[in-house]
């Protein structure tokens, strides 16, 4: 019998690390490259009407505020689709901006809705179903888990002898 001639060996099973991965945590990531550029684009519309259509505005801080959310959700969503180290890092760090602004801003917007006014993080991001305040905390979650990491390059896959690594601390 020839080496061609014999059926392929199947992969080894998952590990429950890997198996988390592979049916929760992943599909994750595709669920964040969805949702962040299209509240990229509802939220930046919302934003240039208010500035140049909307007539009698007389708050300027709610207008300025949804577009800086706008941004945010734009060069996040860089982070979900381009597997980089940078992408990873900044993407990291503009969750943590948006989770801090939308805690702040939702808490503000209840105890003091006339300084706030109405903005895509208004009371939590009621307006966009809540997706304002969850999105991050998920982005953050699946950025951070470790697998994730390792697609970006950040932390080293465990090596299978069981040695870890001095570097990652794997």
């Amino acid at each position: 019998m020839t080496a061609s001639s014999q059926p392929p060996v199947p992969p080894p099973p998952l590990s429950k690390r890997d198996s988390l991965w592979a049916n929760f945590i992943s599909p994750i990531g595709h669920v964040l490259a969805f949702f962040y550029p299209l509240l990229a684009i509802s939220t930046g519309a919302r934003a240039i009407y208010q500035l140049f259509f909307k007539q009698g505005v007389t708050n300027y801080l709610p207008v300025y505020l949804t577009a800086i959310a706008a941004g945010i959700y734009l060069v996040a969503s860089v982070g979900f689709v381009y597997r980089r180290r940078w992408t990873w890092w900044l993407s990291v760090v503009l969750l943590a901006i948006e989770t801090l602004f939308a805690i702040t801003v939702g808490a503000l917007s209840i105890t003091q809705p006339e300084v706030i006014g109405h903005t895509v993080w208004s009371r939590f991001g009621i307006d966009y179903g809540f997706l304002p305040m969850l999105l991050p905390l998920f982005g953050l979650i699946w950025l951070l888990w470790p697998q994730t990491m390792e697609a970006y390059g950040i932390r080293r896959k465990p090596t299978s002898t069981g040695a870890s690594s001095p570097e990652t601390g794997l």
